[in-house]
């Protein structure tokens, strides 16, 4: 079945795991629940383990559980100088030049750090659209209700012309079970959590290719 639709992550995917920008935005996190939310640091680290098991995301666990403002919040945990941590990828570029479906960012950030990160990757322009975490309200990866929310986004009716490629094996994993094709980024080690796995992008062709067989 031929694809049409290919929904890419964002953080620590279109750009790469080692630049330590989701290292910084992990910082920010702990900081706004610190300052802003008056949460004591020792908690912090087990809190935010808790609130990713059971909401998916830091701020959707502190939404469940504190008057949190969402925009401040993604504002502030994102207030980082990308230019330190990421450049364009000429890999990346070509890639997806010459995909021809569509292709949307499907992020648990926010669009406004998506066009940032897309602006400095010199990327922004081969993106059709992105549905990010105020579209998914009140979902987010890996639940099924935030793959339907894609596909709804992208005007596509079936989860079999879909792939999803992310860093993450647990939202590779919600997205197989929903229907989509899978692929692993950041590494060429095979995994029963995805169909298949790319570290390296001039090889999205060959991997995509690959899937449209099975």
């Amino acid at each position: 079945m031929p694809i049409t639709t290919v929904f890419f992550d964002l953080d620590d995917t279109v750009y790469p795991a080692a630049s330590g920008l989701w290292d910084a935005i992990r910082q920010r996190i702990s900081l706004y629940m610190h300052d802003h939310v008056g949460i004591p640091w020792e908690q912090i680290p087990d809190m935010r383990r808790r609130f990713f098991e059971e909401y998916g995301t830091a701020l959707r666990g502190l939404e469940a559980n504190y008057p949190v403002r969402r925009e401040e919040y993604l504002a502030f945990v994102h207030d980082l100088p990308l230019r330190e941590y990421i450049q364009p990828d000429p890999n990346l570029k070509t890639a997806l030049e010459g995909l021809p479906t569509r292709k949307l960012i499907f992020t648990n950030a926010d669009s406004a750090h998506a066009r940032r990160v897309l602006t400095v990757l010199e990327v922004a322009d081969y993106f059709d659209d992105i549905v990010d975490i105020n579209d998914l309200e009140p979902f987010c990866k890996p639940m099924p209700e935030s793959f339907q929310r894609a596909m709804l986004r992208a005007d596509e009716k079936n989860p079999g012309r879909c792939v999803l490629i992310d860093d993450m094996l647990r939202n590779t994993i919600g997205a197989h079970e929903f229907g989509w094709h899978t692929v692993l980024f950041g590494t060429d080690q095979p995994n029963p959590g995805a169909d298949i796995t790319l570290s390296n992008w001039s090889d999205l062709p060959a991997v995509l290719e690959e899937l449209e067989k099975n």
